[in-house]
């Protein structure tokens, strides 16, 4: 009778698969980055109530959070290059929509996504600060973009990070998705690999431990990171809004 269940075969088989780590990274972490920037700029627009920028990302956040996001890439997979094909027709250019990597329409449409469930949580973050610093610093000559930067960013990180952080988690997993655009990450080549001997489920154990692994990496980092910006917090006296930034200044 053959065997069941390969308990050896399930960590023979993991070095193989995190020869693809790599790529699950590339995406998760770009995808964040630009992300993070959707975020934070659909989050100023909300916030200060810009007329018709804030009905477009108001839309564009009611849709992402409305629609799977596998839909959105196929959508993005076959969106790009008949935008492309319309440009070439009716501009005259010869752009060739063959020559696209697969992982931009992965790293657009996840950035996409996460960009309008972070600037939620980048809006409820920045709302929290304190309005005493954000005064103090108009009154000691900063302009908006140095308050923004030396007083309200910094406070509202330590706000949002938990959630940003198991944003990034999450984004981690979902890359798993990206092999519907043709690009090999770790559960893709999970699946090729399990293939040759049709093994699939001690395949599927091993990148359940991998992720397991991944994710609990990233959460003692969080963790870290979290206690580290409340620690430098707590070193600045809360209670007179100009010491405080003076001190942050210097």
């Amino acid at each position: 009778m053959p065997k069941l269940f390969d308990f050896e075969l399930v960590f023979s088989q993991i070095p193989e698969i995190l020869r693809y780590l790599p790529i699950t990274l590339e995406i998760a972490f770009i995808s964040m980055i630009l992300s993070l920037l959707i975020g934070l700029a659909t989050a100023l627009i909300k916030i200060k109530q810009i007329p018709v920028l804030r009905r477009i990302s108001a839309f564009y956040v009611s849709f992402m959070r409305g629609t799977p996001i596998i839909v959105q890439l196929y959508l993005t997979f076959y969106a790009v290059p008949m935008v492309l094909q319309y440009i070439n027709y009716y501009y005259g250019t010869n752009y060739n929509t063959n020559s696209i990597p697969p992982i931009l329409f992965v790293l657009l449409t996840f950035a996409l996504n996460e960009g309008a469930y972070n600037s939620e949580s980048i809006r409820a973050a920045i709302q929290s600060v304190d309005r005493g610093g954000i005064e103090a610093g108009h009154a000691m000559g900063m302009t908006t973009f140095q308050t923004l930067r030396r007083i309200i960013l910094p406070e509202a990180l330590i706000v949002a990070l938990p959630t940003l952080g198991n944003s990034l988690i999450g984004l981690i997993k979902g890359t798993s998705l990206a092999f519907v655009c043709s690009v090999v990450e770790m559960t893709a080549a999970g699946k090729l690999l399990a293939s040759r001997n049709f093994r699939f489920f001690e395949m599927y154990v091993s990148l359940a431990i991998i992720y397991w692994v991944v994710t609990i990496v990233l959460e003692r980092l969080m963790a870290h990171w979290e206690k580290r910006l409340k620690v430098n917090e707590r070193r600045l006296p809360v209670d007179d809004p100009n010491q405080r930034l003076a001190q942050e200044i210097r």
